[in-house]
């Protein structure tokens, strides 16, 4: 089934109730996880390094996410071996939810890995970051790994992507079950770009609203956008009850020329609607008013997962019942504490609890 016609199925199996502003956690029926994340499970690679003439010189896009076979990935990262790189685990909805798990909420999350050294890793560092997470194991196929260039020159990443094992999980199982556990269910756009997961995601989609619990998407990347806008806009219209994107994301969606009309036009459609706007902060809409919040200045070293790192402190903020302008700037917070190191997490739980205390003052 086409990701448009399973949302039109499930929107004729359920009607879906508009989250309220402020999330009232003591209104909602006990549940045991404050966030389920689904994503495509990736092991990131890290290098540091000038790489205006490297990306030239192998026509990738500067800033963008750019998806290549396994002996692609493999040259690319020879390539780069000599700089540096650091492993790590990552996918954009694991990174939400390990900062999740690492501020204190209860988080958990699933998406499958190859049996192998890299899946092992993957499976260490989540469990650190949330406890015992109920990974999918693929025994056909190699982890999922992501190269990410960090510019030495402004902190600029450009992603180069081997989905592997992360993109052919056959079914939710038991995983339908912890949906139906939990307070929210976090997903990003790399779902839609292909079967099966995007199947997954409208399994996880109707669980969740058959529940009445609340959806969260990241909109993840403009590429995405390019490829699953209608798929995308449909979701964010009938299921999604917060959305995050940056503003080029934004603009894509749309189909407009300024963030201001796209974050209307969003208002329209999604209950809480996040667009961040770089240097400028970002604004939230929500209930027809905008909140607006700066950002938090710090010395750029790697802006991988930032975003994921707002949407992480802005769901902590929602799942706790703060208001959103509290809530949007826990997420600058915990951006700029990502922003300030390489590596799309911070696992130093000290620095997460300053962030929780300083926004919650």
């Amino acid at each position: 089934m086409a990701p448009g016609e399973a949302l039109r199925y499930l929107a004729a199996l359920s009607d879906p109730q508009p989250g309220a502003t402020v999330y009232d956690r003591n209104a909602q029926p006990a549940r045991s996880h404050d966030v389920a994340g689904l994503g495509n499970a990736l092991v990131d690679a890290l290098v540091v390094m000038d790489d205006r003439e490297f990306l030239s010189a192998h026509g990738f896009t500067r800033g963008h996410m750019t998806p290549v076979d396994h002996a692609r990935w493999q040259a690319v990262y020879r390539q780069v071996q000599d700089h540096g790189v650091e492993i790590q685990s990552g996918g954009s909805c694991a990174n939400t939810v390990a900062a999740l798990g690492l501020m204190g909420a209860s988080s958990t999350y699933c998406g499958q890995v190859g049996d192998d050294q890299f899946g092992k890793l993957y499976a260490a560092r989540m469990e650190e970051a949330c406890g015992s997470v109920p990974l999918k194991w693929s025994k056909d196929h190699n982890t999922g790994k992501c190269l990410s260039i960090i510019s030495a020159e402004d902190a600029e990443r450009t992603m180069l992507t081997d989905l592997g094992a992360a993109v052919t999980m056959e079914g939710l199982g038991d995983y339908a079950d912890v949906i139906r556990d939990s307070r929210v269910l976090h997903l990003t756009g790399y779902l839609l770009l292909g079967e099966p997961m995007a199947s997954r995601a409208m399994e996880a989609v109707a669980v969740a609203a058959q529940e009445q619990i609340p959806v969260s998407l990241d909109v993840a990347d403009p590429f995405v956008v390019g490829v699953t806008r209608d798929a995308m806009w449909e979701l964010i219209e009938e299921f999604t009850d917060i959305v995050f994107c940056n503003e080029e994301e934004a603009k894509a969606l749309c189909g407009v020329e300024n963030a201001e009309d796209a974050i209307v036009a969003l208002g329209e459609v999604c209950d809480t609607v996040v667009v961040k706007l770089g240097s400028k902060g970002a604004v939230v809409r929500t209930g027809g008013k905008d909140y607006r919040v700066g950002i938090h200045a710090v010395d750029a070293r790697d802006t991988t997962g930032a975003g994921d790192a707002f949407a992480a402190g802005f769901l902590y903020g929602y799942v706790n019942g703060w208001d959103p302008a509290r809530s949007a700037d826990l997420g600058a917070r915990v951006a700029s504490a990502t922003v300030g190191q390489v590596g799309a997490v911070v696992r130093d739980r000290a620095v997460l609890a300053a962030a929780v205390a300083a926004a919650r003052a």
